[in-house]
């Protein structure tokens, strides 16, 4: 059996959405279709409004993903965790549900004794280093993100060196929003490594609405597409537990 593909979009903004569908309905949305939504707010020398914060929270929590709110001087470190620990939240909840499936509805990983779910959680260790994972960055550049992007930048470029320690493929696609003719544009398409970034982020033009919950359902809409090119060709794009590893 083919191991499958962990699927997150990574949410970085500074503030609340202001245009479209609520950003928590179509982060939920995306959980539905197997993809977990994770969010970073970064905040400038004060506090982030209370609004914003609240809305990055319902948007993760509605998208079974992680939310952070730091400083910019943070980013760099705090997206490298909030990736890596989605992976592992998300590879816990396959193991809780392939449990149920063998033992029944009440039993989690939490449920088995010491060792064996010390033994279990080495499963989970190790498909943290070698499953698949796709990872769809989107990226507030409205008027107020402008000074942040240099930042953003950096951050993202030693996210890829990280992820690409591991053993397993990835592959990184990354969205703006707003676009220019679109709720969400498309900068690079998927690709194994996102150093172009040094000669995109210089062309970018900040400013405009900011439509988080458009830009997140044309996010889904792309993992979609993906999706139903890898079934056409015969690659499976679900993750899954081996039953051995149990």
């Amino acid at each position: 059996m083919r191991k499958g593909t962990l699927r997150q979009i990574l949410l970085i903004t500074d503030g609340c959405s202001n245009h479209g569908e609520d950003p928590a309905a179509m982060a939920a949305l995306a959980r539905e279709q197997g993809i977990t939504v994770n969010v970073i707010g970064i905040l400038d020398q004060g506090a982030m409004d209370e609004n914003g914060r609240r809305e990055i929270e319902a948007i993760a929590a509605a998208g079974g993903g992680m939310s952070q709110v730091v400083y910019a001087k943070q980013l760099s470190q705090t997206v490298q965790m909030v990736t890596r620990q989605a992976m592992t939240q998300t590879l816990q909840g396959l193991v809780n549900r392939e449990l149920k499936q063998i033992f029944g509805s009440d039993v989690s990983l939490e449920d088995l004794p010491p060792d064996k779910r010390g033994q279990v959680m080495e499963v989970v260790d190790e498909l943290g280093e070698t499953v698949a994972l796709d990872v769809l960055i989107l990226i507030d550049t409205s008027g107020s993100m402008k000074t942040k992007l240099p930042t953003v930048k950096e951050a993202l470029i030693d996210l890829s060196l990280s992820l690409n320690a591991r053993m397993g493929e990835n592959r990184f696609s990354v969205f703006i929003f707003p676009g220019k003719r679109t709720h969400a544009e498309k900068m690079i398409d998927w690709t194994p490594r996102i150093e172009e970034l040094s000669t995109i982020f210089s062309k970018l033009a900040s400013g405009g609405l900011t439509p988080t919950g458009p830009a997140l359902g044309e996010a889904i809409a792309y993992f979609e597409r993906k999706r139903s090119l890898r079934s056409w060709i015969g690659d499976g794009d679900e993750p899954y537990i081996e039953e051995s590893s149990l």
